[in-house]
């Protein structure tokens, strides 16, 4: 397959035109003003909020005025994470794709489906005049990668609609009808780097090449974290033969598994050998653990320069909270129909050692809001038992399944008669902006689903071609259906 047999063509016309333009989380001025214009070249209501998040009205076609209102709505952001040996800008460098057989992929980078594919169906059903329909309003939001900030900041009454459908979902065939609620904590140990004792052989190690992914949708998948990892051999030293750290930075957002990591130190120049052998004893356990997972894990362990170093006190905290710290599955759910989904996690997501401080941010997720509380306290009360100073967000709410919701019985209903079989009504461990749009239009009517994605939040990113059209058939036999 190549791009010219790219189907429905109208929806990867619109998807290779977004990828041209960069839409970092928090940087998302060009795209905004890209849609902005887009809306106003075809003749279409178009309004942007105090936020930054777009919205394009588009009346019924003939027949279908008394339809009641759809939301389609999907964020315009998208996570910027390369391999570490590409050079890239994400502020300038338009997404360079590819076609792997039935899969669609970008050049060494995160290839921005999640959420252009959403953005791209959306603004292909704008620019059509053949498509049946009841009124539309198609949301765009901005960050929502990095604090769903976009949702957060929409005001009541700016969606207009009866029925919601986020088109932000990962899974052709599942139809997502509730998502955790989630919670960042931020540990920033300050200190004074002082100049290291004499003696000391200094070590950098470093750990490449983890498949990484999405901090709650992957978080139950046995995916090694590179912070993590790294941590525990910082801490076998520590307690085999004192260190003294330097620097650890790993990892680099809050919603992604961490895929490297590097930290430099110092020990005894009299046991550097013994350090170097358990190395090689420690990668080798790590590989085996790993082994059916993370099949391209790349161990480092190189001399380093002499460095300035923390205080012995501070380091020695930091490393023990690293190495407590839980990170991965810490529930499952507790209701028999949904005793596959986790229920609470939390990820340890980065780390970044700057002249007078390291600091360290974690990702909690619960589908149920009072275990949530619990897991983001109990990651607080550790890193303030190490004397880390301690921030926390507010975070973002779950959104609770609605039974008696009527868009979720035509979602089903559409899918049955196309494909001849039962979609998956499911929850998600993931944050959705649904769970903030549930707050300010309580009685919004909303489903979540999309096209097939996997590697999302890294570099293996990729998109299954087929699944989207069938989206984007589910999608327009829905929009025909919509009571009246």
């Amino acid at each position: 397959m190549n791009k010219s047999e790219l189907k429905p063509a109208c929806v990867f016309e619109q998807f290779a035109k977004i990828n041209q333009i960069p839409r970092p989380s928090k940087r998302e001025e060009k795209i905004i003003e890209y849609l902005k214009k887009f809306g106003e070249e075809r003749g279409l209501e178009t309004e942007v909020d105090e936020t930054g998040n777009v919205i394009i009205r588009k009346g019924a076609t003939p027949g279908y005025e008394k339809k009641k209102t759809v939301i389609l709505q999907s964020h315009m952001d998208m996570v910027c994470e390369k391999l570490v040996d590409i050079d890239f800008d994400f502020d300038n460098d338009p997404i360079q794709t590819y076609v792997d057989g039935e899969w669609m992929k970008a050049k060494g980078t995160t290839l921005g489906a999640d959420d252009g594919i959403g953005c791209a169906i959306e603004m292909a059903i704008l620019d059509s005049n053949d498509i049946e329909h009841g009124p539309l309003e198609c949301v765009f939001t901005r960050d929502e990668e990095t604090g769903l900030t976009g949702a957060e900041g929409m005001k009541p009454g700016f969606m207009t609609g009866d029925m919601l459908i986020n088109l932000d979902s990962e899974d052709e065939g599942q139809i997502f009808v509730s998502c955790a609620g989630g919670r960042n904590t931020t540990a920033t140990f300050r200190f004074e780097k002082e100049d290291a004792p004499a003696g000391l052989f200094f070590m950098k190690a470093s750990l490449k090449g983890l498949v990484g992914g999405h901090s709650g949708d992957d978080i139950n998948k046995k995916r090694g974290n590179a912070l993590k990892i790294v941590a525990r051999f910082l801490y076998l030293v520590q307690e085999k033969y004192g260190l003294r750290l330097a620097s650890y930075n790993a990892g680099k957002l809050h919603n992604a598994i961490p895929r490297d990591g590097v930290a430099i130190f110092g020990v005894p120049a009299e046991v550097k050998e013994n350090v170097k052998a358990d190395w090689n004893v420690f990668a080798a356990e790590v590989e085996e653990e790993y082994h059916v997972t993370e099949k391209s894990m790349q161990f480092a362990l190189e001399s380093a320069e002499s460095e300035k170093v923390l205080p012995l006190e501070t380091s020695t905290r930091l490393i023990r909270a690293l190495q407590a710290v839980d990170n991965g599955v810490f529930a499952m759910c507790q209701d028999e129909a949904l005793a596959w989904m986790v229920e609470t996690s939390n990820n340890v997501a980065s780390v970044e050692t700057a002249d007078t401080a390291v600091t360290i941010v974690s990702s909690q997720r619960s589908n149920v809001m009072s275990a949530l509380d619990n897991q983001a306290a109990t990651i607080k009360a550790l890193f303030q038992l190490a004397g880390a100073e301690v921030v926390q967000g507010d975070g973002y709410p779950a959104w609770k399944m609605n039974p008696d919701s009527k868009l979720t019985a035509i979602v089903v209903e559409k899918y049955k008669e196309l494909f001849g079989k039962e979609p998956k009504v499911l929850g998600i461990h993931a944050g959705l902006e649904c769970g903030l749009f549930s707050e300010k239009y309580p009685n919004l009517d909303m489903v979540s689903f999309g096209p097939t994605l996997r590697g999302v939040h890294s570099p293996d990113e990729r998109l299954h071609i087929p699944t989207v059209q069938m989206v984007w058939d589910h999608l327009l036999a829905i929009l025909k259906s919509i009571p009246e």
